[in-house]
């Protein structure tokens, strides 16, 4: 998503959240516990451990793969989709619940940050060849784009993000915060939980995925909204 338009930051929203836990705690996902690898507050972001096991990585990329195609970016101008230049991985989305495996994913994630199932969009499944990257973006929609009100009727807006590694490239693929400085390698089942309470850059969630250098790398993608997204 291009750098938003809008200058002044808009009202702060509501945003999932992790009970309070420090690095090396274990968290109740459910059916599982996830150990929380690294946290830091502004704004939140954390690590999460063991979120998916091999298995359930493995389940996720093969019922995808026969599904990917080059994957698009929201037109903020028109509500629609569009192939962006910056975005060069391939693609897919799973509905809610779709499945015995994406109902577990998703069951773990509201419990972890206490946010309905259904304010959530359907997983997607993104895969990242060699020398494939998603320069440094924001996930959440700018209101001041003519494009955004349409989308946002679909649930509101987007309050944060959860990156899972499916698969770690042999090189590369780093997910980066450029204006935290940070930089999260990616390892399988890990996951990475950032939100951002306002619509502006002043929410510090800038982030991309580095090139792939060698191999492959596979993600699930979760985006949570404000409210039910339909």
């Amino acid at each position: 998503m291009k750098q938003p338009l809008t200058v002044n930051p808009p009202p702060r929203l509501a945003v999932p959240c992790v009970a309070r836990a420090g690095v090396g705690d274990t968290l109740d996902a459910g059916d599982k516990w996830v150990t929380v690898l690294q946290r830091q507050p502004d704004p939140e972001l954390i690590v999460f451990g063991n979120l998916l096991s091999a298995a359930e990585c493995e389940a996720l990329m093969e019922a995808a793969r026969p599904r990917l195609a080059r994957s698009l970016t929201v037109d903020t101008r028109t509500g629609g989709e569009e192939r962006n230049r910056d975005r060069t991985s391939q693609g897919m989305f799973f509905t809610r619940s779709e499945n015995a495996v994406v109902q577990r994913v998703e069951a773990r994630i509201a419990r972890l940050l206490r946010w309905p199932v259904q304010n959530g969009e359907g997983l997607q499944v993104l895969r990242y060849a060699t020398g494939a990257q998603y320069k440094p973006h924001y996930d959440y929609f700018d209101p001041a784009e003519p494009g955004s009100e349409a989308i946002l009727q679909r649930g509101g807006q987007r309050v944060a993000t959860v990156i899972i590694c499916l698969q770690a490239a042999a090189r590369g693929g780093a997910t980066v915060f450029p204006d935290l400085g940070l930089q999260v390698a990616p390892q399988r089942g890990q996951a990475v939980f950032f939100s951002y309470a306002q619509a502006h850059p002043a929410s510090r969630s800038l982030h991309g995925g580095e090139p792939v250098r060698a191999g492959e790398k596979w993600v699930a993608t979760k985006w949570l909204r404000e409210r039910e997204f339909v």
